[in-house]
């Protein structure tokens, strides 16, 4: 471990483990399209990670933990994310559903009814539905299930 993984704070080990779990998914299928790769440089953006922590995640995101966000509302903003790496290349692969549901679970949302939180997930992103109102009905299928 590096020195610079010392002072990494918790929320930048939370962005690298929700990236490398993006990267996953888009490494899924075997390839990373343009439109893929494109979605990884904006989301890297997005999560104010360096190029060069950009870089080492793309070549192993095994190497980097989930670390799970303490409230659901994130949780459900990194299924939201995982779910529109799904769709950016416009197909959905059935490798990229099953590591979604592992991931999701690795989030902390329930076994009991992944596969239709994942369905929905996907569903809500495919309609280009906002975060808020994403955040709202992944919110319902979890309580309907508990």
């Amino acid at each position: 471990m590096g020195l610079s993984e010392i002072y990494t704070s918790g929320k930048q080990r939370q962005n690298r483990g929700h990236f490398a779990n993006i990267v996953k998914i888009a490494k899924a299928d075997q390839k990373i399209t343009p439109e893929e790769e494109s979605l990884l440089y904006q989301t890297a953006k997005n999560l104010n990670l360096s190029l060069t922590s950009f870089q080492r995640i793309v070549e192993n995101p095994e190497k980097f933990p989930i670390n799970p966000p303490g409230n659901s509302e994130e949780r459900i903003t990194r299924l939201y994310s995982l779910s529109k790496m799904i769709l950016a290349d416009g197909e959905v692969a059935t490798e990229e559903i099953k590591l979604l549901q592992k991931i999701t679970i690795g989030l902390g949302f329930s076994t009991k009814n992944i596969e239709k939180v994942c369905e929905n997930a996907i569903g809500l992103v495919a309609q280009n539905t906002d975060l808020d109102t994403f955040i709202v009905e992944i919110k319902k299928i979890n309580r309907s299930k508990e």
